[in-house]
Protein backbone atom coordinates (compact mmCIF):
# COMPACT_ATOMS: atom_id res chain seq x y z
CA UNK A 1 0.00 0.00 0.00
CA UNK A 2 1.01 3.52 -0.92
CA UNK A 3 2.21 5.24 2.54
CA UNK A 4 0.77 8.48 3.47
CA UNK A 5 2.49 11.77 2.92
CA UNK A 6 2.43 13.64 6.28
CA UNK A 7 3.34 17.44 6.57
CA UNK A 8 5.21 18.14 9.74
CA UNK A 9 5.72 21.43 10.59
CA UNK A 10 5.43 23.86 14.42
CA UNK A 11 5.44 27.41 15.51
CA UNK A 12 8.43 27.14 17.77
CA UNK A 13 11.24 26.68 15.07
CA UNK A 14 12.81 23.78 13.92
CA UNK A 15 15.02 22.90 16.19
CA UNK A 16 12.65 22.77 19.05
CA UNK A 17 12.76 19.36 21.16
CA UNK A 18 9.15 19.38 20.28
CA UNK A 19 9.13 18.93 16.35
CA UNK A 20 11.82 16.45 16.73
CA UNK A 21 9.86 14.42 19.21
CA UNK A 22 6.66 14.40 16.44
CA UNK A 23 9.06 13.49 13.56
CA UNK A 24 9.96 10.42 15.50
CA UNK A 25 6.07 9.89 16.47
CA UNK A 26 5.12 10.01 13.37
CA UNK A 27 7.98 8.81 10.63
CA UNK A 28 7.03 5.29 10.67
CA UNK A 29 3.29 5.93 9.86
CA UNK A 30 3.77 7.07 6.45
CA UNK A 31 6.49 9.63 3.92
CA UNK A 32 7.41 12.59 6.07
CA UNK A 33 8.61 15.99 5.34
CA UNK A 34 8.98 18.88 7.18
CA UNK A 35 8.46 22.59 6.47
CA UNK A 36 8.94 24.49 9.72
CA UNK A 37 9.86 27.91 10.86
CA UNK A 38 13.71 28.52 10.89
CA UNK A 39 13.11 30.40 14.44
CA UNK A 40 10.05 30.91 16.73
CA UNK A 41 6.85 31.69 15.97
CA UNK A 42 4.95 31.35 18.89
CA UNK A 43 1.99 33.78 19.41
CA UNK A 44 2.15 34.65 15.25
CA UNK A 45 -1.35 33.69 15.11
CA UNK A 46 -2.54 33.07 11.27
CA UNK A 47 0.29 35.48 10.04
CA UNK A 48 0.98 35.20 6.21
CA UNK A 49 4.08 37.07 4.81
CA UNK A 50 2.42 39.73 2.26
CA UNK A 51 5.38 42.74 2.63
CA UNK A 52 8.43 40.82 2.48
CA UNK A 53 11.01 38.23 0.98
CA UNK A 54 10.41 34.32 1.75
CA UNK A 55 12.86 31.99 2.08
CA UNK A 56 13.43 28.17 1.73
CA UNK A 57 16.66 25.70 2.72
CA UNK A 58 16.95 22.50 3.20
CA UNK A 59 17.83 21.40 6.27
CA UNK A 60 19.69 18.44 7.77
CA UNK A 61 18.27 18.18 11.51
CA UNK A 62 16.30 14.98 10.37
CA UNK A 63 18.28 11.93 9.32
CA UNK A 64 16.62 10.17 6.75
CA UNK A 65 13.59 12.94 6.36
CA UNK A 66 13.32 15.47 3.53
CA UNK A 67 12.76 18.46 5.57
CA UNK A 68 13.13 23.09 4.86
CA UNK A 69 13.40 25.34 7.22
CA UNK A 70 11.36 28.31 6.18
CA UNK A 71 11.80 32.45 6.80
CA UNK A 72 7.94 32.78 7.65
CA UNK A 73 5.22 32.21 9.35
CA UNK A 74 4.00 28.20 10.34
CA UNK A 75 0.59 29.50 7.93
CA UNK A 76 3.34 30.36 5.49
CA UNK A 77 5.52 27.16 5.73
CA UNK A 78 1.99 25.08 5.09
CA UNK A 79 1.12 26.97 1.86
CA UNK A 80 4.88 26.69 0.47
CA UNK A 81 4.78 23.29 1.10
CA UNK A 82 1.45 22.57 -0.42
CA UNK A 83 1.47 25.04 -3.70
CA UNK A 84 5.70 24.54 -3.97
CA UNK A 85 7.29 21.87 -2.57
CA UNK A 86 5.28 19.31 -2.87
CA UNK A 87 2.55 21.29 -5.88
CA UNK A 88 2.40 17.69 -7.69
CA UNK A 89 1.74 16.06 -4.75
CA UNK A 90 -1.28 15.09 -2.57
CA UNK A 91 -0.76 15.71 1.68
CA UNK A 92 -2.52 13.17 3.18
CA UNK A 93 -2.02 15.03 6.71
CA UNK A 94 -0.91 17.89 8.42
CA UNK A 95 0.40 17.81 11.90
CA UNK A 96 1.72 21.03 13.82
CA UNK A 97 4.00 20.99 17.02
CA UNK A 98 4.51 19.62 19.44
CA UNK A 99 4.30 22.53 20.95
CA UNK A 100 5.82 23.76 24.29
CA UNK A 101 3.10 25.00 25.92
CA UNK A 102 -1.12 24.85 25.92
CA UNK A 103 -3.12 25.95 23.32
CA UNK A 104 -6.32 25.48 25.07
CA UNK A 105 -9.87 27.52 24.50
CA UNK A 106 -9.16 31.24 23.58
CA UNK A 107 -5.43 30.44 22.51
CA UNK A 108 -6.25 28.80 19.50
CA UNK A 109 -7.07 32.47 18.05
CA UNK A 110 -3.30 33.03 18.91
CA UNK A 111 -1.49 29.82 18.76
CA UNK A 112 0.78 29.40 15.68
CA UNK A 113 0.49 25.73 16.32
CA UNK A 114 -2.61 25.64 15.67
CA UNK A 115 -2.97 28.25 12.57
CA UNK A 116 -0.89 25.87 10.76
CA UNK A 117 -3.17 23.17 11.30
CA UNK A 118 -6.15 24.99 10.19
CA UNK A 119 -3.99 26.15 6.81
CA UNK A 120 -4.18 22.78 6.31
CA UNK A 121 -8.02 22.13 6.93
CA UNK A 122 -8.36 25.27 4.42
CA UNK A 123 -6.69 23.51 2.00
CA UNK A 124 -8.81 20.50 2.40
CA UNK A 125 -6.34 18.58 3.84
CA UNK A 126 -6.94 16.76 7.29
CA UNK A 127 -4.86 18.21 10.24
CA UNK A 128 -3.83 18.52 13.83
CA UNK A 129 -2.19 20.82 16.34
CA UNK A 130 -0.32 19.21 19.10
CA UNK A 131 0.22 20.72 22.25
CA UNK A 132 2.24 20.22 25.74
CA UNK A 133 0.37 21.76 28.56
CA UNK A 134 4.38 22.23 29.70
CA UNK A 135 6.22 25.58 28.59
CA UNK A 136 9.68 23.89 30.00
CA UNK A 137 11.84 23.60 26.70
CA UNK A 138 13.68 20.43 28.19
CA UNK A 139 9.87 19.09 28.85
CA UNK A 140 9.47 14.83 29.07
CA UNK A 141 7.34 14.17 25.58
CA UNK A 142 7.39 10.05 26.78
CA UNK A 143 3.86 9.70 28.00
CA UNK A 144 2.57 12.52 25.06
CA UNK A 145 3.74 9.90 22.66
CA UNK A 146 1.41 7.05 22.84
CA UNK A 147 -1.82 9.88 22.59
CA UNK A 148 -0.05 11.19 19.51
CA UNK A 149 0.03 7.87 17.53
CA UNK A 150 -3.35 6.68 18.19
CA UNK A 151 -4.80 9.85 17.12
CA UNK A 152 -2.60 10.19 13.88
CA UNK A 153 -3.44 6.62 13.36
CA UNK A 154 -7.50 7.11 13.98
CA UNK A 155 -7.50 10.24 11.51
CA UNK A 156 -5.42 8.15 8.90
CA UNK A 157 -7.87 5.29 8.89
CA UNK A 158 -11.01 7.32 9.31
CA UNK A 159 -10.46 10.75 8.10
CA UNK A 160 -12.16 13.77 9.48
CA UNK A 161 -14.64 16.21 8.31
CA UNK A 162 -13.74 18.49 5.33
CA UNK A 163 -12.06 21.90 6.91
CA UNK A 164 -11.75 20.40 10.03
CA UNK A 165 -7.94 20.22 12.33
CA UNK A 166 -8.13 19.31 15.44
CA UNK A 167 -6.50 20.97 18.54
CA UNK A 168 -5.07 18.38 20.78
CA UNK A 169 -3.76 19.27 24.37
CA UNK A 170 -1.75 16.81 26.33
CA UNK A 171 -1.48 17.53 30.22
CA UNK A 172 2.27 17.56 31.77
CA UNK A 173 3.32 14.49 33.52
CA UNK A 174 1.80 14.79 37.17
CA UNK A 175 1.62 12.08 40.01
CA UNK A 176 -1.46 10.16 38.20
CA UNK A 177 -1.43 9.00 35.13
CA UNK A 178 -3.05 10.70 32.64
CA UNK A 179 -6.69 9.32 32.21
CA UNK A 180 -7.27 8.97 28.86
CA UNK A 181 -8.88 10.95 25.99
CA UNK A 182 -11.90 13.41 26.01
CA UNK A 183 -13.62 14.93 22.54
CA UNK A 184 -14.21 18.56 24.13
CA UNK A 185 -16.00 22.12 22.93
CA UNK A 186 -13.54 25.11 23.51
CA UNK A 187 -13.50 26.24 26.98
CA UNK A 188 -15.31 30.40 27.51
CA UNK A 189 -12.12 32.10 28.49
CA UNK A 190 -10.27 35.01 27.94
CA UNK A 191 -6.93 36.75 28.64
CA UNK A 192 -6.23 39.45 30.84
CA UNK A 193 -3.46 41.26 29.78
CA UNK A 194 -1.21 43.15 31.80
CA UNK A 195 1.78 45.55 30.53
CA UNK A 196 5.29 45.78 32.71
CA UNK A 197 6.69 48.86 32.24
CA UNK A 198 10.68 49.10 32.32
CA UNK A 199 13.61 50.52 30.94
CA UNK A 200 16.19 49.86 28.01
CA UNK A 201 19.71 50.04 28.53
CA UNK A 202 19.63 53.86 27.00
CA UNK A 203 16.90 54.47 29.15
CA UNK A 204 13.92 54.04 27.28
CA UNK A 205 10.77 52.76 28.10
CA UNK A 206 9.37 49.22 26.91
CA UNK A 207 6.99 46.90 27.40
CA UNK A 208 6.55 43.23 28.43
CA UNK A 209 3.34 41.82 27.88
CA UNK A 210 1.98 39.38 30.80
CA UNK A 211 -1.18 38.50 32.07
CA UNK A 212 -3.49 35.86 33.28
CA UNK A 213 -6.17 33.32 31.57
CA UNK A 214 -9.97 34.11 32.77
CA UNK A 215 -11.98 30.92 32.93
CA UNK A 216 -15.54 31.96 32.82
CA UNK A 217 -16.90 28.24 32.12
CA UNK A 218 -18.03 26.08 34.81
CA UNK A 219 -18.94 23.16 32.45
CA UNK A 220 -17.11 19.49 32.30
CA UNK A 221 -17.55 19.15 28.51
CA UNK A 222 -14.51 21.95 27.79
CA UNK A 223 -10.67 21.29 26.98
CA UNK A 224 -9.85 23.11 30.15
CA UNK A 225 -11.56 20.97 32.41
CA UNK A 226 -10.12 17.84 30.63
CA UNK A 227 -6.38 19.09 30.95
CA UNK A 228 -6.93 20.20 35.05
CA UNK A 229 -8.28 16.79 35.78
CA UNK A 230 -5.75 15.07 33.59
CA UNK A 231 -7.16 14.06 30.36
CA UNK A 232 -6.21 14.61 26.81
CA UNK A 233 -8.59 17.41 25.47
CA UNK A 234 -9.14 17.42 21.69
CA UNK A 235 -11.33 19.76 20.27
CA UNK A 236 -12.60 20.11 16.80
CA UNK A 237 -11.93 23.47 15.00
CA UNK A 238 -12.91 25.14 12.01
CA UNK A 239 -12.32 28.53 10.60
CA UNK A 240 -16.02 30.13 9.51
CA UNK A 241 -16.24 32.34 12.78
CA UNK A 242 -19.26 33.54 11.45
CA UNK A 243 -22.16 33.80 14.44
CA UNK A 244 -25.15 31.78 13.24
CA UNK A 245 -27.40 32.83 16.06
CA UNK A 246 -26.56 36.33 15.60
CA UNK A 247 -27.10 36.33 12.11
CA UNK A 248 -30.33 34.86 13.04
CA UNK A 249 -31.06 37.60 16.00
CA UNK A 250 -29.81 40.75 13.40
CA UNK A 251 -31.48 40.05 10.29
CA UNK A 252 -34.93 39.56 12.58
CA UNK A 253 -34.68 42.65 14.59
CA UNK A 254 -32.83 45.15 13.00
CA UNK A 255 -34.74 47.21 10.61
CA UNK A 256 -31.96 47.04 7.07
Amino acid sequence: MKKPLILVTNDDGITSKGISELVSAVKYLGEVVVVAPDSPQSGMGHAITVGDTLRLKRSILFKEIVAYECSGTPADCVKLAKHEILKDRTIDLVVSGVNHGSNTSISVLYSGTMSAAIEGAIEGTPAIGFSLCDYNHKADFTHAVPFIKKIINEVLAKGLPKHIALNVNIPAVQQSPIKGIKLCRQANTRWQEDFDIRVDPYGRNYYWMVGNLINNDSGEDNDEWAIANNYVSIVPCHYDLTSYAALKSIATDWDI
